[in-house]
């Protein structure tokens, strides 16, 4: 198994919050198998547009404009996970602690880009620098104007989550290579609430939501930054991440699927606490706006590339395929077609 994979299974916890689905065969079958609450009679289209995209930069804003505490569960694949999530904002940072419920303990405290994730158990601490892109409530990672390009929004009325009352949206995709999703924002702060990904029967493939909710929860941010603090005993490992250029790195990359655009590339140490020196591993990061897929690409080596798979962590699935002397593994939140589109876009010229 790639060194790659191997480094990435610490952070499934991380991948299940992520809100994925399973592969969409066709638009055709959106209109007649959706839900039958998602049916509305004598509404206007632009009307249920503009109230969307309005909703839509309510909820990309709250996640990071509001405090607020609770806990998260994550249902899929016959399984259910859960958080405790503590998030302060106090106009001019941002500060959250996560703490898993669920299997092997698990904290992540982090202070605008800068990240802690602890495993008390074995004393490790990694120390890092990274946005939270993808990762609920924050969702949203892009205007909704390009959002409603490859998803057609609709309201789809009220309803009441942890307490709270929500409006509820629905986002269909208008081609394959994305997945639907249905959202709960809470009415006054947009704060996401619940979100669902549905297959292409309208099936709910994975749920993520707060069960508990506490909104506009008075900041705190000494008990984030103290915690911070506290990492004597811990081995702590600062994974190496590198800004590069794809192209001078002799990658050129050819047509990728609609609305998927470069966001950036790196070069990142895969285990940065060998006695060994790191294996390098470059990662190139696509998004929608609403979703995004990464590519790695390392040197193909026989020894831990034995074989071509095709896998789910979660709800994330994952690509990995020997393409001449490379091996490039894909990951995103997307059906299976898109991560084979991004896969064959990859081109090495020496």
């Amino acid at each position: 198994m790639s060194l790659l994979l191997k480094s990435a299974r610490p952070a499934s916890s991380d991948a299940r919050r992520r809100l994925v689905a399973a592969l969409c065969v066709g638009s055709g079958l959106w209109t007649a198998a959706w839900p039958a609450r998602a049916q509305t009679s004598g509404s206007d289209p632009l009307v249920e547009a503009r109230e969307a995209r309005a909703w839509i930069e309510r909820i990309h804003a709250a996640a990071s404009q509001k405090s607020y505490q609770g806990t998260f569960v994550v249902s899929a694949g016959g399984s259910v996970t859960s958080s405790r999530i503590v998030h302060y904002c106090d106009g001019r940072s941002q500060l959250e602690r996560i703490d898993s419920l669920d299997g092997q303990r698990r904290q992540v405290l982090r202070h605008n880009d800068q990240v802690q994730t602890l495993w008390p158990a074995n004393r490790v601490a990694v120390v890092e620098t990274r946005s939270s892109m993808g990762e609920f409530p924050a969702l949203l990672q892009s205007s909704a104007d390009r959002i409603v390009r490859h998803y057609d929004a609709k309201p789809l009325g009220r309803d009441r989550v942890a307490g709270h009352e929500a409006n509820v949206l629905l986002l269909k995709p208008k081609d394959a290579f994305r997945f639907g999703y249905r959202l709960w924002a809470e009415k006054d702060s947009g704060l996401l609430l619940r979100a669902e990904v549905l297959g292409a029967q309208g099936e709910v493939i994975e749920a993520s939501a707060f069960s508990d909710l506490q909104i506009g929860v008075r900041p705190q941010p000494e008990q984030v930054l103290a915690a911070m603090k506290r990492l004597d005993g811990y081995r702590v490992q600062r994974p190496v991440f590198e800004p590069i250029e794809l192209a001078k790195e002799g990658w050129q990359v050819r047509e990728l699927p609609p609305g998927f655009k470069h966001v950036s590339s790196i070069r990142r140490s895969i285990d940065p606490s060998s006695q060994k020196p790191p294996a390098a591993v470059l990662q190139a990061i696509y998004s929608d706006g609403l979703t995004h897929v990464s590519v790695f690409i390392e040197p193909y080596n026989a020894e831990l590339h034995r074989h071509e798979l095709l896998m789910a962590m979660g709800a994330t699935q994952t690509l990995a395929r020997k393409q001449g002397a490379w091996w490039l593994t894909v990951i995103g939140d997307v059906p299976v077609v898109t991560l084979r589109t991004f896969a064959s876009a990859m081109e090495h010229r020496p």
